[in-house]
């Protein structure tokens, strides 16, 4: 009975003792995150794009969504020629689309200028060319669970120059290959679904994108910080990880995100148990 009453003192004393604590996590002045993510799928007749610029706030720790930027001026000057394309956000939810039709032509230089709350931002970016896929298919290898789904996927290198790969497969799965030991080679590779990942049987859209060498490198370092979760590496929290996009009014306040074209090849996989 004494051991008894000495426990009973003693849980009662370190509940009572038990405190809230919290936790006070630094929140700077947000920044514009600029996603300019071009697509230019070359396959189709006619081709067609995505040539969306999402614009947004960079948020605290703890939000799950970031703010929309819904009153910026976006505009894409061809360098070539001087012409000037006007985007704007029609559903106001922060995605700008072009007012006319918008192909990126090759060898091309385009510059991004994104104007808001009188101060401009502007980035440079040409249009990197992308193989066609050899052969994309399901095939029967596992990993260590036993219940990943193989998809084993086949293109042809250019041996003309180094090139840089970003592949999408759906689910914000995304990879990030270079070709230095596989240069000019057909080259082919397994990807593997884990079960939580993608649902038995479906269809999933598979992109791949060559992309310049500097945002391969970009690319890395933020899905490194950020993780593949979140619906993509530009919609949780960035990290202050510089692009290639500079506020030329004031240096100081540099937007996050990048400027990226890129011929993009899709292909659709139907999976199956």
């Amino acid at each position: 009975m004494k051991k008894l009453a000495l426990f009973i003192c003693c849980s009662i004393f370190l509940f009572n003792c038990e405190e809230v604590v919290e936790i006070d996590v630094p929140t700077g002045t947000p920044k514009l995150v600029i996603e300019a993510l071009f697509e230019v799928y070359f396959e189709e007749i006619p081709v067609s794009t995505n040539t969306i610029v999402k614009l947004r706030l960079s948020a605290g720790y703890f939000d799950k969504e970031l703010p929309v930027v819904t009153n910026a001026i976006v505009t894409l000057e061809d360098l070539s020629t001087n012409s000037i394309i006007s985007f704007e956000d029609v559903d106001f939810d922060g995605n700008y689309i072009p007012t006319s039709a918008f192909i990126p032509e090759d060898d091309v230089e385009y510059e991004l200028s994104v104007t808001y709350n009188n101060e401009v931002y502007k980035g440079k970016a040409s249009k990197t060319k992308t193989p066609l896929f050899i052969n994309v298919e399901q095939g029967s290898k596992t990993l260590f669970s036993g219940n990943e789904t193989e998809v084993i996927v086949e293109f042809s290198d250019d041996a003309l120059e180094d090139n840089f790969y970003l592949f999408d497969f759906s689910n914000n799965l995304y990879l990030s290959i270079e070709d230095r030991f596989f240069n000019g080679s057909d080259y082919n590779f397994s990807f593997f679904y884990q079960e939580e990942e993608v649902e038995i049987p479906s269809e999933v859209l598979i992109k791949m994108a060559g992309v310049s060498q500097d945002y391969y490198t970009y690319f890395r370092v933020l899905t490194n910080q950020s993780g593949q979760s979140g619906g993509g590496p530009f919609q949780t929290t960035p990290s202050s990880l510089l692009g290639n996009i500079v506020n030329t009014s004031n240096a100081d306040n540099f937007p996050l995100g990048y400027f990226n074209i890129s011929e993009t090849a899709t292909y659709t996989l139907s999976l199956t148990e």
